[in-house]
């Protein structure tokens, strides 16, 4: 049975797909999912930076633990490998020192809430961090850090998620925002999955 699969970013989202994105068999936020309004209300799945400031404002107090979106996701997702930021760290300390705490891994603390809510904790793998700093060498990215989140979220519905003849829908994706992920081939990336009838945009 084919089925709609929902990823929802945090960038602008056009009038009228609340009701499209919730029709969805399965909807996937992002961080604080502040997607969620204008995107519809149904969250399944939350995909957290489990690393650095994004997740210790996360896990710190009950506003994110709290919040409608994250109350009835099933599922949370890490997206980043605990072993991919360990060895970031010494490279990252001499080219960025100021990301000092970019690679403090919280993964432990997403992982107790899971369990003592009931929730299902998935960590994705470093492989698909790997393959797409592969992917995105075609495209020649400026220096950059990591992969946005959003970006190894889909890449990993697309290898490890999705069945033949899933609708793979996406919304929210402006790709643009912190200066150290490589938005712009990153883009190009997700227009070439789209030429290739793997992703469909919603907000066109």
């Amino acid at each position: 049975m084919t089925r709609r699969i929902a990823i929802v970013g945090n960038g602008p989202i056009r009038d009228g797909l609340a009701g499209m994105i919730d029709s969805a068999d399965l909807v996937i936020r992002f961080n604080l999912c502040r997607s969620s309004g204008r995107g519809g209300a149904r969250t399944d799945i939350v995909a957290v930076c489990n690393t650095g400031r994004p997740a210790l404002e996360m896990l710190a107090g009950g506003g994110w633990k709290g919040s409608a979106a994250v109350r009835q996701a099933q599922e949370i997702w890490c997206v980043r490998a605990s072993e991919t930021f360990a060895a970031l760290r010494a490279p990252l300390s001499r080219s960025h020192p100021d990301l000092d705490d970019f690679c403090d891994d919280y993964t432990c603390g997403f992982e107790t809430f899971a369990r003592t809510t009931g929730r299902r904790l998935n960590v994705i793998p470093a492989e698909t961090h790997r393959g797409l700093d592969a992917a995105l060498a075609a495209f020649d990215p400026p220096p950059y850090v990591v992969p946005s989140s959003g970006l190894v979220t889909i890449s990993h519905v697309l290898e490890s998620v999705a069945r033949e003849g899933d609708r793979i829908w996406l919304a929210g994706f402006g790709h643009e925002g912190w200066q150290w992920h490589p938005f712009t081939a990153e883009r190009r990336w997700v227009e070439a999955r789209i030429a290739a009838g793997r992703l469909e945009r919603l907000d066109r």
